[in-house]
């Protein structure tokens, strides 16, 4: 089994998690320092959002130099030093790699729309308007935009996906391809274990510019993030062609003795993931299901989602599950902020069978903020300044993503111990630091962190839990809110079992060798009755 398929990875968002400088912007060797704690947690690799040279427009997701630190984050002896001390610890470290779009700003695009017989023209995706005020087609970008932006000089229009300070580079040009498979081989060359892809699923558009078939569909699900807003993006997401280039960046890192995994942000549904992941496991090593991100807090959901992972994905494909990331509310605002539903939440994703990806600060349970989208520094939000945030919330769009990305809450200090009291930092620090931060929380035994720390160090400890196979038990039908599973390989056999109710449960179990983990409150009887408290969970070894 390859490492990639056994780890646990931990995100940063590195505008947020330290600030060694007294800037207000966390930076580089703000997470060199805190290498330790995360060790410690028991997290075996790295993903870090990206901090290479850029305007800032979207917080380093428009990028303008991909092999210089931006200053603000450090410099590039800061990068390589961060892969060594990662190095050191023997854990893993995952880069951010944008290669849908570059920011406006930089050479290569400046280059594009200098004029229609600049070299680099081609290096972007330019099209003749269908007359002077007419976009040249109906494709609107993962936003709800248009995803054409008229370039006066030029009298053309470039297409953006995202933003439209984001354009998008043009694959079908060899030229592009090469130049971002050396920017790739750059960061590999230095060490770097592997790529976390953004939005891998628009890098191609169809050849012909054909328009993008109507939808009845406005909002999109977890499975349907190609049909939104009234358009099936048959022509801008998806396409054949992408499937095909994920394998080509597999070869690429095939190219190194060492192994090295590629994670992809993509979207769809099952078939379409499967075929991002390739026929002979050749494509991306890894996708984000996001099904999680939209969770129901009820065994039902939990039940049925690993009914379908374990019939549509199993061994050698590996699922992916993650709560929530640097777009995403945070998962605890979901859950009422309950820390006790947040630990078997926890418990679920350390002994499924799957990656667990934890975005920083969810494991003490740091909350979404309440920035309006008036008063947000996030584009999204700009663009949609007045739009009322209940109505956003009802309708499923989260429209200011500066609410998740508040600075990591170290202690009670002014801060939050991300930055000195007297520095501003980036985004106000949440208002409830004072009870929920790493130096209160590994105070408290019975804390949401220790809980982490616990499952973490389980898991590393139980090589079932890490590359074992799973069942969903059946047995236990008259429970409609409980939870069971097991966790089996040739040397052992686990059962877990996660009660998502507000009441106690009365369980009767059979074989049971001896208790391996609790989370809340629990208790084995001697005549193997099982009595499981309110939202509690325990693994036991059979």
């Amino acid at each position: 089994m390859k490492w990639w398929q056994t780890t646990t990875i931990y995100q940063i968002y590195p505008r947020s998690f330290l600030d060694t400088n007294d800037d207000g912007i966390g930076d580089l060797p703000g997470i060199i320092a805190k290498l330790d704690y995360i060790k410690d947690l028991g997290f075996e690799t790295i993903w870090i959002s990206p901090f290479y040279k850029s305007p800032g427009k979207d917080f380093h997701y428009d990028i303008s130099d991909y092999t210089q630190i931006d200053p603000i984050f450090g410099m590039l002896d800061d990068a390589e030093r961060l892969i060594r001390e990662i190095h050191k610890r023997k854990m893993r470290i995952v880069f951010d790699m944008v290669l849908n779009h570059t920011s406006d700003e930089h050479p290569w695009f400046k280059e594009s729309r200098s004029s229609k017989d600049n070299p680099k023209r081609d290096w972007y995706i330019w099209r003749k308007g269908k007359s002077k005020d007419a976009l040249p087609n109906n494709w609107i970008s993962m936003i709800n935009r248009p995803g054409w932006n008229y370039d006066e000089k030029t009298d053309e229009w470039y297409f953006a996906n995202f933003l439209d300070f984001q354009p998008d580079l043009n694959y079908r040009n060899p030229e592009v391809k090469e130049a971002m498979f050396a920017i790739m081989r750059y960061w590999l060359d230095k060490g770097v274990d592997g790529f976390r892809l953004d939005i891998f699923n628009s890098i191609y558009k169809d050849a012909e510019f054909r328009d993008n078939p109507f939808s009845l569909r406005f909002i999109p699900t977890p499975d349907s993030q190609d049909e939104a807003f009234f358009q099936k993006k048959i022509h801008t997401l998806n396409h054949p062609d992408c499937f095909e280039l994920a394998k080509e960046v597999h070869s690429l890192l095939d190219e190194y003795s060492s192994e090295r995994f590629l994670l992809g942000e993509v979207s769809g549904n099952d078939v379409i993931l499967k075929k991002f992941l390739g026929e002979k496991h050749d494509g991306l090593h890894l996708v984000f299901q996001f099904e999680l991100i939209h969770f129901q807090f009820s065994a039902n959901f939990f039940r049925d989602l690993l009914s379908k992972n374990e019939a549509i994905y199993p061994y050698p494909y590996t699922p992916t599950y993650v709560y929530g990331n640097h777009d995403q509310m945070r998962y605890i605002d979901k859950i009422d902020r309950d820390p006790n539903k947040a630990k078997l939440l926890a418990l679920f994703q350390f002994t499924a069978r799957g990656i667990p990806v934890v975005y920083y600060g969810e494991e003490i349970g740091m909350q979404d903020s309440d920035i309006p989208n008036w008063q947000g520094k996030d584009p999204i939000a700009q663009q949609n300044a007045f739009f009322p945030t209940p109505l956003a919330n009802l309708l499923g769009v989260y429209m200011n993503r500066d609410n998740c990305r508040t600075p990591m809450q170290w202690n009670s200090s002014i801060n939050a111990g991300f930055t000195t009291p007297a520095t501003k930092p980036w985004l106000t620090v949440n208002n409830y630091y004072p009870q929920i931060n790493v130096e209160y929380e590994l105070s408290d035994k019975d804390s949401l962190l220790n809980t982490y720390k616990a499952l973490l160090k389980f898991r590393n400890g139980n090589s079932t839990f890490q590359s074992g196979s799973l069942f969903v038990e059946t047995n236990y039908k008259d429970y409609s809110d409980l939870l069971v599973y097991r966790r089996y390989s040739a040397e052992k056999s686990f059962l877990v079992f996660i009660n998502f109710s507000d009441k106690d449960l009365d369980i009767k179990v059979n074989h049971v060798k001896q208790i391996a983990l609790t989370v809340g409150e629990t208790k084995l009887n001697a005549n193997s009755s099982l009595e499981l408290a309110a939202y509690s969970g325990i693994v036991l070894e059979i």
